[in-house]
C-alpha cells in the first residue's frame, strides 16, 4: 500500500513536476509473471526513476545498511525502504552472492519484477562499467527473461556527494526481453555467465549512448595499475 502512496501520491507526482522523466519501451514489460530487470546505475536515484515509470512494482535488491541503521533515522530509513520495494542483502559475509542469488530467486519464484544493477555499484564517472555475472547466474538458475533498463540523466539529478536533487529531465528505456533459454542446462559454466552479462552489458550501452569501460567499477575505489589504464577515458 506504501509503495502506490509513494508513487501515485507523493513522490511521483513530485518528481513528475520536477525531472519530467520521459518513458520508452513500457510494452516489454509483462503484464504478469516474473522478470529480471537490469539497469545501469547512474545515481541513488535509479530506483526511483524506473519504477515510477513501470506500471508494475518493481522490487530491488538492497545492501543491509539501508535496514540496520540504529535510533530513529534508522526506523524511518528502513520504513521507507521496505515500503518502497526494497529488499535487504548482506554484501559483507563470504556467502554474500549466494544469498543474493537465494533472494532474488524467492522473488522471481513469487511471479515478482525484480531490480538488479550489475556494476554492482555507482559509476564513479557516468560511464557504464563491466557487469558482475550474478544477474546470469540468477537467469540461468530460473530461466527468466532480462529486461534491460537504461536510465539516463539521473547523474545530474543527484549526483555523487552531499544529497541535492536537481531539476534535469530524466530518460527512462525498458528495452525488450532478452530470452537465454539457448544456455538451458548450462548452469554453473562462468564463460557463459560472462556471456550472458556481457549482452545485457553491451544493450545497455547501445540504449543509454554511455561509453563502455571494462573493468569493474568497483576495483577503481582500489584501483591495480591496469585498472586506471583500462578506465582512462577515450580521447575525443
Amino acid at each position: 500500500m506504501f509503495y502506490w502512496l509513494l508513487k501515485y501520491a507523493f513522490v511521483g507526482p513530485l518528481i513528475a513536476l520536477i525531472n519530467r522523466p520521459k518513458v520508452e519501451g513500457v510494452e516489454n514489460i509483462p503484464t504478469h509473471g516474473p522478470a529480471i530487470l537490469a539497469g545501469n546505475h547512474l545515481s541513488v536515484a535509479d530506483w526511483l526513476f524506473a519504477p515510477l515509470a513501470s506500471p508494475r512494482r518493481i522490487t530491488y535488491l538492497a545492501k543491509s545498511e539501508y535496514f540496520t541503521t540504529p535510533g530513529f533515522k534508522g526506523t524511518l530509513q528502513r520504513w521507507f525502504y521496505s515500503g518502497a520495494g526494497q529488499v535487504p542483502i548482506d554484501r559483507s559475509g563470504a556467502d554474500a552472492a549466494q544469498s543474493a542469488l537465494a533472494t532474488a530467486t524467492r522473488l522471481l519464484d513469487e511471479g515478482k519484477l525484480v531490480g538488479l544493477f550489475p556494476e554492482g555499484t555507482r559509476s564513479p564517472d557516468g560511464r557504464l562499467y563491466k557487469g558482475k555475472t550474478g544477474m546470469a547466474r540468477v537467469a540461468l538458475a530460473t530461466g527468466i527473461p532480462v529486461i534491460p533498463v537504461a536510465v539516463i540523466g539521473t547523474g545530474e539529478v543527484c549526483p555523487p556527494g552531499p544529497f541535492r536533487w536537481r531539476r534535469r529531465r530524466v530518460q527512462v528505456k525498458f528495452g525488450a526481453p532478452i530470452d537465454f533459454s539457448r544456455f538451458d542446462g548450462m548452469s554453473g559454466n562462468r564463460w557463459v555467465e560472462r556471456a550472458i552479462t556481457d549482452e545485457v552489458m553491451y544493450a545497455l550501452m547501445q540504449m543509454s549512448g554511455q561509453e563502455y569501460v571494462d573493468v569493474y567499477a568497483s576495483t577503481l575505489k582500489n584501483p591495480r595499475p591496469q585498472d586506471l589504464e583500462a578506465a582512462r577515458p577515450t580521447a575525443a
